[in-house]
């Protein structure tokens, strides 16, 4: 069984930063995309960023949301099986539960699964 484990959550001021942090943990042989979505109060759940596995060229795609381009970055470490997401620029509407997202894990015996984190959450106040 995999498990993804976030931290980094927390109250932050309007134009403040904060770094999430998920890590995931199992019988893991690759993760092709890893990602981190948000459910605001009163909304459903989206996408805020992606990154997908480099394979043997080493070349990334990443995805993020319009409302976070140049405020949010992703970053992840393969080998670890870690993702990060530095938020700068904050804004209230960035507040919501945050939740790591682990999509096309190959495990030791299986293959196409897909993991959530429990979700850490992150308020931007004024």
């Amino acid at each position: 069984q995999v498990q993804l484990e976030e931290s980094g959550g927390g109250l932050a001021q309007v134009g403040g930063s904060l770094r999430l942090s998920c890590a995931a943990s199992g019988s893991i042989f690759r993760i092709d995309t890893m990602g981190w979505y948000r459910q605001a109060p009163g909304r459903q759940r989206e996408l805020v960023a992606s990154m997908t596995n480099g394979g043997y060229t080493g070349d990334r795609t990443t995805n993020y949301a319009d409302y976070v381009k140049g405020r949010f970055t992703i970053s992840r470490d393969e080998a670890k099986n870690t993702v990060d997401l530095q938020m700068n620029s904050l804004k209230p509407e960035d507040t919501g539960v945050y939740y790591c997202n682990a999509d096309g894990v190959t495990t030791r015996d299986r293959w196409g699964l897909e993991f959530w984190g429990k979700g850490t959450l992150v308020t931007v106040s004024s």
